[in-house]
């Protein structure tokens, strides 16, 4: 809690960084925020193209939407991907990209890397509004689970946090961790069934391999929650709801905790 107090004693502080990242985000550049929309949109048309017309999968069909689109159920899990990947990206380098700051300045340094995680959600919202838009028009019923659905944003921000505030902290002692979370990541995105539904692991690897995958990965959890609300137009059970709440609730509490413990000597590392 004292933590927490810290940080909303900064929040003016934590705007302002926020504001400042929103602002040279696409600084000079002619599309500016337009490239928010293009990008998902290319990383759409590259793996439909490669996952659903080369390779051509089984679509699930949504249950009780009746969509049956590859396209719509790639982006029901890329999108928030992409959230959680732009989230540890950003903030894994929060303190060393503000070195000239960390030394000169005393202030809660968590708050660098909130206001990377606040960048990236305004980001966020942009993509969603316009998946969401999209699937209205194509006749998913998902106004009733729109609520529930900024619910689960917000769950997998506090994930997202949790993990960047770690890896921040990590990365100011093992400048290495950088290019490592880059393999990792890459990895994780392949493991977790986005550019496939998780019924294709069926019979393909070892049982104990799919528990592994469905289960005990976390991002697995939030993009099947996202499309049931968004693909199918539906609600998951209360016992997935707990589980996201406890994987989000302990993510943040431990990068919290990882972060404040190494802080001490951030000043003389960076």
């Amino acid at each position: 809690m004292k933590a927490v107090n810290r940080v909303y004693g900064a929040r003016e502080l934590l705007w302002n960084l926020t504001l400042r990242e929103l602002r040279t985000k696409y600084r000079r550049s002619i599309l500016g925020w337009t490239w928010s929309m293009l990008n998902p949109l290319a990383n759409l048309a590259i793996y439909g193209f490669v996952f659903g017309v080369i390779f051509d999968p089984e679509v699930p069909i949504g249950a009780p939407s009746g969509l049956n689109s590859f396209a719509f159920f790639l982006l029901c899990g890329l999108v928030p991907w992409n959230f959680f990947a732009l989230m540890t990206g950003l903030g894994i380098d929060s303190v060393n990209a503000n070195a000239g700051l960390v030394r000169r300045v005393a202030f809660p340094r968590e708050v660098l890397v909130f206001s990377n995680i606040l960048h990236a959600a305004f980001q966020f919202a942009i993509e969603l509004s316009l998946l969401c838009v999209v699937l209205l028009i194509a006749g998913s019923p998902i106004l009733p689970w729109l609520p529930f659905t900024i619910l689960t944003g917000f769950l997998l921000m506090m994930f997202g946090a949790g993990i960047a505030l770690a890896l921040s902290a990590l990365a100011v002692y093992f400048r290495d961790m950088t290019y490592l979370w880059t393999i990792a990541i890459q990895v994780w995105f392949f493991a977790t069934p986005i550019v496939y539904a998780p019924s294709y692991l069926d019979g393909q690897v070892p049982s104990w391999v799919q528990f592994i995958l469905e289960k005990v990965n976390p991002m697995s959890g939030y993009v099947r929650v996202f499309r049931r609300l968004l693909y199918d137009g539906t609600g998951p059970g209360a016992i997935t709801w707990l589980g996201l709440v406890a994987t989000s609730v302990v993510s943040l509490a431990l990068g919290w905790i990882i972060f404040l413990k190494l802080e001490p000597r951030f000043a003389e590392e960076v």
